[in-house]
């Protein structure tokens, strides 16, 4: 009976040491689609929107790439052939699994908003990047970084639909910038999308169908980074 108890001991220690020597092993990136405090769901709810009316979100698309973790100032891990399409529909895609060491400590993760110029001027490719996701523009050659898509009574539009398909790799439309957020700790990393943040800048009445590269892309490409956050 000695031995049995003695035994039990020793596995839960070695348990123990699995458990505590796997804590800080870091190897997924969570996307969580919210309105505000809400939850995102796609052609499936209405939100308020302005106090005004309502607002319907039937599609969420943008691309994820070049993620690297940062320690202080200095990077210690980026990912090879980083590129991801984030839908929020898919709920498959809104986790990124990362093939990080074991010992990589960091501070920050980093990634960009879209797909960068090499990406745009080298054709069409596969995977993620393959034109029939519906993010490659079909009249012109290049990706589209970002696409919100929806209804809301405020649009004096057909079916009161909105549509916004930003990118550009072009000068002076040019949409591919860094997101970085801080971390407190080494963990499966948890990163917010806050839609509200940006619709609150929205203005139907003004603005509600961008289809092209353009100075109102490149405006609302920079609202779109601001809904990335870690809390």
């Amino acid at each position: 009976m000695r031995i049995i108890s003695c035994f039990i001991v020793v596995l839960f220690f070695f348990n123990l040491t699995i458990v505590i020597g796997q804590k800080n092993k870091f190897d997924t990136l969570n996307f969580i689609p919210i309105y505000g405090s809400i939850p995102l769901k796609i052609d499936d709810a209405f939100y308020a929107f302005k106090d005004k009316d309502s607002i319907q979100f039937d599609e969420l698309k943008f691309y994820i790439s070049e993620v690297e973790l940062i320690n202080g100032n200095k990077l210690v891990w980026k990912e090879p052939n980083s590129y991801h399409l984030i839908d929020a529909s898919n709920l498959k895609s809104l986790q990124i699994i990362l093939n990080v060491p074991q010992n990589i400590s960091f501070q920050k993760v980093k990634f960009s908003l879209g797909v960068d110029s090499i990406v745009n001027v080298s054709g069409v490719r596969g995977g993620d990047l393959d034109p029939t996701n519906g993010m490659y523009w079909a009249w012109q050659s290049g990706y589209i970084n970002f696409k919100l898509e929806g209804k809301s009574n405020l649009c004096k539009t057909k079916n009161n639909e909105f549509s916004f398909h930003l990118g550009g790799y072009q000068y002076p439309f040019y949409v591919h910038k860094s997101v970085v957020l801080d971390f407190k700790k080494n963990s499966n990393t948890e990163i917010i999308i806050d839609l509200k943040k940006m619709m609150d800048y929205v203005d139907f009445a003004q603005q509600n169908h961008i289809m092209s590269p353009s100075n109102q892309a490149v405006l609302m490409y920079e609202k779109a980074l601001e809904i990335f956050s870690n809390k």
